[in-house]
């Protein structure tokens, strides 16, 4: 059994993965990629079979014959994971070189469920725009129903924990509406307040358009089975958080 299983779901982001998956490889554990291309019609194939022969971490590739977005494609990543843990990275992200070792470290001191890291933004080609997010050291179910602090692409967590919870409903913010169910069932998710993910800036990003995202973070909180008057005030929270996260 391998320590980390890296499950990353890509469409149409062959322009990125050299960078994804050479962060992945740089990484000081025993870890795999697992790479799921979601019907890709760019050179993603080609990019991922040349990238094979450079890397020394394993890289199993599987392709889905239509696209079934990304929650789905992770599940199918995560159904061939063969790790103690699950870290996510979505394709247009990468890694400083010690986030996982960091992160496991985290985990074996706490015994925690999973683990996040705070993240620096990049412009579409890469470029540091000098914005750091920090996070907390610490977050419960309570704390993250006012605002999401925890990048999906920085998150590494128990494999149980991973299949217990697989991740559904894209029509949402699926990495949030997945970390509320985790933390509604257990204590707590913890941080390292450092930008050990590099966060590229795409513009086809979900959070680009801001009123989608309004609408897609009150759809979080009417998954969670929260009543109208109390997803609209939750919704209202991450809304003012996030701008001044962002300012």
């Amino acid at each position: 059994m391998r320590e980390v299983s890296v499950i990353i779901p890509t469409y149409n982001c062959g322009r990125y993965l050299a960078c994804a998956i050479e962060s992945v490889n740089r990484q000081k554990v025993d870890a795999e990629i697992i790479l799921v291309d979601d019907a890709s019609v760019d050179h993603t194939k080609e990019e991922v079979e040349r990238l094979k022969r450079i890397v020394t971490c394993p890289i199993n590739y599987i392709r889905n014959t239509k696209n079934l977005g990304v929650s789905l494609s992770r599940n199918k990543g995560l159904e061939l994971a063969k790790g103690k843990y699950i870290a996510w990275l979505d394709a247009d992200d990468w890694w400083m070189e010690e986030k996982l070792i960091k992160q496991l470290n985290k985990l074996k001191q706490t015994d925690g469920m999973f683990c996040y890291t705070g993240r620096e933004l990049c412009d579409e080609k890469g470029k540091q725009i000098g914005k750091i997010i920090s996070v907390p050291e610490r977050v419960t179910w309570k704390c993250l129903l006012y605002t999401n602090v925890i990048p999906c692409s920085s998150v590494l967590m128990k494999t149980e924990i991973a299949k217990e919870f697989p991740m559904e409903h894209d029509e949402v913010h699926e990495d949030y509406l997945t970390w509320l169910r985790i933390l509604r069932k257990y204590d707590c998710a913890y941080g390292i307040n450092e930008p050990l993910l590099k966060s590229r800036l795409t513009r086809n990003g979900k959070s680009r358009n801001k009123k989608k995202t309004v609408r897609m973070t009150y759809g979080v909180y009417r998954y969670l089975g929260l009543n109208r008057v109390s997803s609209l005030k939750y919704t209202i929270s991450h809304l003012g958080c996030s701008l001044l996260r962002y300012w």
